[in-house]
């Protein structure tokens, strides 16, 4: 049979090839038999047909079956049944796709499609989906999973595709327009999405870029200059904007994903629209948006128009449209956890090569296997517990007419040092073994005054410098001027401990009070002497050390008062 006979494996639709196997309850990747095993999905093709003759010597076709039985090998026994249910139906799981929580533009789509050969030959064809750049030291080498991890998310204003040229600036080289630092902790019980405006004031640093012919360019800085211009401008690549961040916030990003306009609307039409509410009606004539109030499904070209208008919301400046594309986010969230978009192969596919389409990512995370790893950690974090806010800022000084910010002193730093120590904002339970009675008793009880404390402080696997800090908050903010830093500890710890002699129990329950130790952190033994001769307890600060002042206990943190929202409240733009 020639060419046109036989078809190509490039004629099958990849969606009519994950099928449900029932006796497994997953989805599978079936060819036919006589296909080449390709491994780029193509356009649908018609079914194969049986050539048997029926009455009248026509050929009938044959049934169509969704899932074509398993040939047996010759001489093997039929397969039996599973034991205490013969002669009855297989059971049908429940498909692992209805566990799996997706919240980032088509990553977890990679988890479900990543089975068996046919699987693989699939993810490496998305693979080549992804376009990557190099940005050398301004992020991390390899992702890796038993970490806290950063990734910065920039959505750029660079128009692109057909019926982008109401958005953005003409002519841009795309800008870092909206950009999101996502913060997943170690424990992968919380996240924090840091929304970063685009107007803020920060100084840029030098940043090298690698050429299309592989040399290196390093583009000058500039300093009390927009945030936006970190991207583009004057050749700046992403590697620019997370230096930037870094130097703004102390924050490290480790991998960045970057998408544009068009990424948007393919994105959004790949899941099937997402839920969005409005207190008021919505006409807006720059955007062209139209909403009635109250919910309404968008996706595509009203998508973005949703995500880009500033004249709709609030009082018409970037701020508020942050807050819009929060609550867009947080439906979005909603919407892949809860929807049935992750147990349609149809959609699948079509999300995982819109997906990958749209990303650009750094090359240590270019590789399908390693988004599908990211998408796998971020799963496990609940939806309450992942917070969205904004950079705490005020209006910049030195403009008479408001046009830019810059960081709020009394409240941003705060934020940057508990995104940067791990701190959740919001309270986590952790399923935690209850500690014996003996051991929690040791909290209970009368405690010392803090000028009555007297302890040493060694760094036990804390970050250099960590002992100094922890004794300059102890003696200017907690009051313990009984304290000094005794320098480096013999060994390294996993867990911050506090030894203490029987007689000064009321000085370590004070102690674990104002550093937010558990009842297993408190060491009895010995007391030692210190400097002046007199007996003290010993405080040494482990690997678990989050920063001077910052409780160990996360859930006992007072954080700074900013608005901020969870993925799993549903909101209404205003």
């Amino acid at each position: 049979m020639d060419a046109q006979g036989r078809g190509r494996a490039d004629d099958v639709d990849p969606a009519d090839q994950w099928v449900l196997n029932p006796r497994t309850g997953e989805y599978e990747l079936r060819l036919p038999p006589s296909a080449p095993q390709s491994a780029v999905p193509g356009p649908r093709r018609s079914a194969p047909r049986d050539t048997t003759e029926g009455a009248g010597g026509r050929r009938a076709a044959a049934p169509a079956r969704e899932v074509p039985p398993q040939r047996r090998r010759r001489g093997t026994a039929p397969e039996e049944p599973a034991p205490g249910r013969r002669g009855r139906r297989p059971v049908k799981k429940k498909s692992r796709g209805r566990k799996v929580l997706m919240w980032t533009g088509g990553t977890m789509a990679f988890t479900v499609l990543a089975t068996g050969v046919g699987g693989y030959l699939y993810l490496k064809h998305l693979e080549g989906n992804v376009t990557t750049t190099d940005v050398g030291n301004a992020g991390s080498s390899s992702f890796k999973k038993d970490e806290a991890f950063n990734i910065l998310i920039i959505g750029t204003d660079k128009r692109t595709g057909e019926g982008n040229e109401g958005y953005g600036d003409k002519g841009s080289e795309g800008h870092a327009d909206t950009t999101i630092l996502l913060h997943v902790s170690k424990d992968r019980s919380n996240a924090t999405a840091l929304s970063i405006p685009r107007d803020m004031i920060v100084d840029i640093p030098d940043c090298p870029t690698t050429q299309e012919d592989g040399t290196e360019k390093v583009v000058p800085g500039s300093t009390g200059v927009r945030f936006n211009t970190s991207l583009g401008q004057d050749g700046r690549d992403a590697g620019c904007t997370m230096r930037t961040v870094k130097e703004a916030t102390g924050i490290q990003p480790h991998h960045f994903m970057m998408a544009d306009f068009n990424a948007v609307k393919t994105l959004t039409t790949a899941v099937g629209g997402v839920k969005v509410c409005v207190e008021h009606a919505v006409d807006d004539p720059k955007s062209h948006l139209k909403l009635p109030a109250g919910e309404s499904r968008i996706e595509g070209e009203q998508a973005l128009a949703f995500l880009r208008t500033r004249h709709s919301f609030g009082n018409e400046g970037d701020l508020d449209r942050i807050k819009v594309q929060q609550q867009f986010l947080g439906s979005l969230m909603r919407q892949m956890s809860s929807g049935d978009t992750l147990t349609s192969p149809t959609k699948l596919i079509k999300l995982a090569e819109a997906a990958t389409k749209a990303l650009t990512v750094d090359s240590a995370i270019g590789k399908v296997g390693t988004l599908k790893d990211i998408a796998l950690e971020l799963k496990k974090v609940p939806p309450k517990n992942i917070t969205f806010l904004t950079v705490p800022v005020v209006d910049n000084p030195a403009e008479k007419v408001r046009a830019t910010v810059v960081p709020n002193q009394s409240k941003a730093p705060q934020v940057f040092d508990m995104i940067a120590n791990d701190v959740s904002f919001t309270e986590v339970k952790k399923k935690e073994k209850k500690e014996a009675a003996a051991v929690a008793a040791r909290l209970k009880g009368t405690k010392s005054d803090p000028d009555e404390v007297r302890v040493r402080i060694l760094n036990g696997g804390a970050p250099s410098g960590s002992a100094q800090l922890e004794l300059n908050y102890l003696q200017t903010e907690a009051g313990v001027t009984k304290s000094e830093n005794a320098g480096n500890a013999p060994e390294e710890l996993k867990k911050t401990t506090l030894e203490y002699a029987p007689d000064q129990a009321d000085q370590a329950r004070r102690l674990a009070d104002i550093l937010g130790l558990s009842g297993s952190a408190m060491k009895p033994g010995e007391s030692v002497t210190n400097s002046q001769g007199l007996p003290t307890m010993t405080l040494t600060l482990g690997k678990d050390f989050k920063g001077a002042g910052v409780k160990l206990d996360a859930a006992s943190i007072e954080t700074p008062e900013v608005e901020k929202s969870t993925a799993d409240k549903v909101q209404c733009a205003s």
